[in-house]
């Protein structure tokens, strides 16, 4: 008997409202989910999106939650109750209850570097712990599964592209793309969703979805902020902002065992490996050739 009490109080946590929604979220039909593993541009494509959306107010980290909200702060009868069709951040892999889908990716190397930093944020680590030892921590799922979606990069990417990828219920973002030209892939979404696209519309969402401007937004909201308010405040939310960072700041042994763990995954959405390279070449950290996602992007 004594076995099942775990199960048996989660349960109960969950009818409570105790609980946040995560993997046990209700799902509707005409849901539309923004997907990523994390610190993967999630929280940026939020603003992107609602910036666009919303035209009454510009989002910022105290009404973002209310706008597209995270499904890891909120018990499921919260969630139940925002008027549909609901858009919401997961950070789920792969879940067939999910129909519609933003799917954002950014380059594992980078998103190590990223995924250190927020994990000292939130005081998983301490500040002088080597990121060479917290790499194959992140290559092994530790943190995935303590923060409760359970999928290292590769699994979580490859779950939603192999299955959904066909979808037409599917768009696939890439980070870097959007650093390149955010009001590109801003069209994109917005046609996704099936929204009159207008680039003075379009380009009102960018401004207001900068790095920098959301950069002075933390500083006056993190202590409001959920999911920032009881972190450490000396470490921001809102890093770098950049892509193929980890080229100047991962250590060589990171690197190579990122590239040996996930090298595969790397390739089929179009990330170049470092033994890949042609020497003498003019390395680019994002490659669609041989790529299976080319013709949809």
């Amino acid at each position: 008997m004594a076995r099942f009490i775990p199960a048996l109080r989660g349960a109960a946590e969950i009818l409570l409202g105790k609980k946040t929604a995560g993997r046990y979220l209700t799902v509707f039909p005409d849901d539309v989910f923004l997907v990523s593993y994390p610190r993967s541009g999630n929280t940026w494509t939020r603003f992107l999106i609602g910036n666009f959306v919303y035209q009454d107010e510009p989002v910022t980290f105290t009404n973002v939650e209310s706008r597209i909200p995270e499904i890891y702060l909120f018990p499921d009868r919260v969630l139940r109750r925002i008027p549909r069709p609901r858009m919401l951040k997961s950070h789920e892999c792969f879940d067939p209850r999910y129909k519609r889908i933003i799917y954002i990716v950014r380059d594992p190397r980078d998103v190590a570097i990223s995924y250190y930093h927020y994990a000292i944020k939130i005081k998983w680590i301490e500040p002088e712990y080597p990121i060479e030892k917290f790499v194959p921590r992140l290559i092994d799922g530790e943190f995935d599964v303590r923060g409760g979606w359970a999928a290292s990069w590769s699994d979580h990417v490859m779950s939603w592209v192999s299955l959904r990828s066909e979808s037409d219920g599917f768009l696939f973002l890439r980070y870097e793309d959007m650093i390149q030209d955010a009001e590109r892939e801003l069209e994109k979404v917005a046609r996704f969703l099936k929204f009159q696209l207008t680039p003075e519309r379009i380009s009102r969402a960018v401004q207001l979805s900068s790095a920098d401007h959301m950069r002075e937004l933390e500083k006056n909201e993190a202590r409001q902020w959920q999911l920032t308010k009881n972190t450490r405040q000396d470490k921001p939310f809102v890093r770098a902002a950049k892509s193929g960072n980890w080229e100047n700041v991962l250590p060589t042994a990171s690197v190579a065992a990122i590239e040996s763990a996930w090298a595969a995954a790397m390739r089929s959405v179009g990330y170049v490996v470092s033994k890949d390279i042609v020497p003498n070449s003019q390395p680019s950290t994002v490659s669609l050739a041989n790529n299976p996602l080319a013709e949809k992007l």
